[in-house]
């Protein structure tokens, strides 16, 4: 299946690279990683002008949405520029919200999607099973999900460095409102986490095709015994390997947008993420000592990198969700290639005749 985006949606993916590329976002996430939250406020709030928060809400709360795709597209851009903020998990907390108002449960919905969309609040999710919320300080509204419950937390505790120095973690504090309670809780939270595992991975293309670009360029200035290190064949083939993992990660992203299915999200979610670590670890061996020092920009793409991959989604656990899907046959399936007895498989194709 061929898969093209239409000139709308590229002329928006250039637009918001245009936009970011003038906001300086390196300074954005020193700041941030320093608690000044202000230049990613800024930032943030010239997004929703562009409109990337109204794409995940519907029209009837003030957005365009839903739209995956152009959710996608405008999230790849953001992982091209490491952004800082809580993207995902607004983007997360706007489909939570939909999904339990299309369960009859409307009102956490018209009180927090139109300012969702507008960018007039930010918001961040605690959702998955670790204790701590992404970006709880820089957000205005800390959604939680316990059970078959969602909360709006009162606040949260102290907040604690990560490995990425744009993103910082905190605790929400117990209690708060009560927004919904039921199994509509349970379903619209897995809407949720597919939705920021799609933004995530979209991030994750992107910073490992920003990570590439900077290293070709590297490469091409580096010399060695008098010549570019770039025209080493070593060289060229570490490149050309992480460029083939993100080109496959780019229809299987594209493809997951357009079915929003558990195994397809998943399996872009694995694929880009470990594209980017990938790329990550090559942009660092080929920068040398360099491409690890702090005043060099590269180190803030470095270290997005291996958070990304594992937020919303470990390797292993979108893995597992892939295989689950997978179509299963028993060893004695005539149209297999036999398994060990009592095994049962995956489907693997015949093997044609020698």
């Amino acid at each position: 299946m061929g898969f093209l985006l239409t000139d709308e949606q590229r002329d928006f993916g250039r637009s918001l690279d245009a936009m970011l590329t003038a906001a300086d976002t390196p300074a954005a996430i020193r700041a941030r990683a320093g608690g000044d939250a202000g230049p990613a406020r800024a930032l943030w709030a010239r997004l929703a002008e562009a409109g990337v928060f109204a794409l995940a809400v519907p029209e009837e709360y003030e957005g365009v949405g839903p739209l995956p795709v152009e959710t996608a597209v405008a999230f790849e851009e953001l992982g091209r520029h490491a952004a800082p903020g809580p993207f995902a998990e607004t983007v997360a907390s706007a489909a939570l919200l939909s999904a339990l108002a299309e369960a009859g449960t409307d009102a956490p919905a018209k009180r927090l999607l139109p300012a969702l969309a507008a960018g007039e609040t930010v918001a961040t999710l605690c959702a998955g099973p670790g204790p701590y919320a992404a970006d709880a300080d820089l957000a205005d509204v800390v959604l939680v999900v316990d059970g078959d419950r969602l909360l709006l937390a009162p606040g949260h505790g102290a907040v604690r460095e990560s490995a990425d120095p744009a993103r910082r973690l905190a605790r929400p504090e117990e209690g708060g409102e009560l927004l919904a309670a039921g199994p509509a809780v349970v379903a619209a939270a897995e809407r949720a986490r597919r939705w920021a595992a799609l933004a995530t991975a979209a991030q994750c293309l992107g910073l490992g095709r920003a990570l590439l670009d900077r290293t070709v360029a590297y490469t091409k200035q580096r010399t060695q015994f008098g010549v570019p290190v770039g025209s080493f064949q070593a060289v060229r083939h570490r490149l050309a390997d992480v460029l083939i993992g993100l080109e496959f990660a780019r229809p299987l992203l594209h493809g997951a947008a357009l079915t929003m299915t558990d195994a397809d999200v998943a399996a872009a979610k694995v694929t880009a993420g470990e594209a980017a670590y990938a790329a990550a670890r090559a942009a660092l061996q080929l920068h040398g000592a360099i491409g690890y020092t702090e005043e060099l920009d590269l180190s803030l793409w470095l270290r997005k990198a291996r958070p990304l991959r594992d937020t919303w989604g470990t390797p292993a656990e979108c893995r597992a969700i892939v295989l689950a899907a997978a179509p299963l046959r028993r060893h004695d399936d005539p149209h297999d290639d036999p398994l060990p007895k009592g095994v049962w498989g995956v489907t693997v194709p015949a093997r044609s005749a020698p």
